[in-house]
């Protein structure tokens, strides 16, 4: 057993003191270490002296706090902490005080007054401190606040589904604006609407991003002998893509799964080669499928 002396310096004691239930208190194994005396000689003492020893001065922890105190020790199983076959006692400063009148001895005595000193100065140091304590606890807080956020905004990015409502690319952004429109593209589950009076080949690529159980129609102003012969090569590979004509257009619109309805500035064979913006519309995706079907 180690000796008092080489046990009885002031941060020793103090690192073994908890705040347990609002109150700083000490294990009654280390409370006996300390007495150079076994724990179950200490306990005994005290069941004898039961009535000096209330709720205030003595409690049992339970299997939570005692496994809390385990963790904040890096004890992980030993004959004193973690091989216990029943929870431990801890006591008050003036439980400790009680003690070295029950135990009677002069090491008792010492002892009790060394950590009674070691109670006092943490209550001081918490008392000095208390403004710096409540700073840390507002600075977690406030980080706390802001990890949620950044939770938000990264579950949010990762949610394919939701899509940026407005956004602005500019002259040059060739790549970064086809690659946002793949995303909506890929986001389609059951059909993808085009409505864009210039359209190519590349076009026809782009389409080739959705899920192949995806129907995909394009409405254009002109479809011209190339691009005619492009849409018949490319549907006897792919699945095919429907082009209809159609004049009474002159934006781009693009429609996802009937719902979603995307309003883009620029021809999707032009992402990026000038400076356009998109956004998401409130509209209902039937008032234009209406006017798309409706027959002259």
């Amino acid at each position: 057993m180690s000796s008092g002396k080489s046990i009885l310096t002031s941060n020793n004691i103090q690192n073994r003191i908890f705040t347990i239930r609002g109150v700083q208190v000490i294990l009654d194994s280390d409370l006996a270490e300390m007495y150079q005396v076994e724990t179950r000689v200490l306990n005994q003492a005290v069941k004898r002296n039961f009535d000096r020893f209330p709720i205030d001065f003595m409690f049992q922890l339970s299997q939570k706090e005692f496994e809390n105190i385990l963790i904040s020790q890096f004890v992980i199983s030993s004959s004193e902490h973690g091989g216990r076959r029943k929870l431990p006692y801890v006591f008050t400063e003036q439980g400790v005080s009680m003690l070295s009148a029950v135990l009677k001895s002069k090491i008792a005595v010492n002892v009790s007054l060394n950590v009674i000193r070691a109670f006092v100065e943490m209550r001081k140091f918490m008392i000095h401190n208390a403004s710096i304590f409540q700073r840390i606890e507002n600075v977690e807080q406030k980080q706390l606040q802001t990890d949620l956020k950044i939770d938000h905004i990264l579950n949010a990015l990762e949610d394919k589904s939701n899509s940026p409502k407005q956004g602005i690319f500019f002259n040059g952004q060739i790549f970064d604006a086809w690659v946002f429109v793949s995303e909506l593209i890929k986001s389609a589950e059951n059909s993808l609407i085009l409505i864009d009076n210039y359209i190519d080949e590349s076009v026809l690529n782009l389409f080739l991003k959705r899920k192949e159980s995806v129907t995909a129609t394009i409405y254009t102003a002109n479809l011209t002998a190339s691009l005619k012969t492009d849409l018949e090569k490319h549907n006897k590979q792919y699945p095919p893509i429907e082009i209809h004509v159609y004049k009474n257009a002159h934006d781009r619109f693009l429609i996802i799964d009937e719902k979603q309805v995307y309003h883009i500035g620029a021809s999707l064979k032009d992402l990026g080669r000038k400076l356009f913006g998109f956004s998401k519309m409130e509209i209902v995706a039937d008032v234009i499928l209406k006017i798309l079907t409706r027959k002259p």
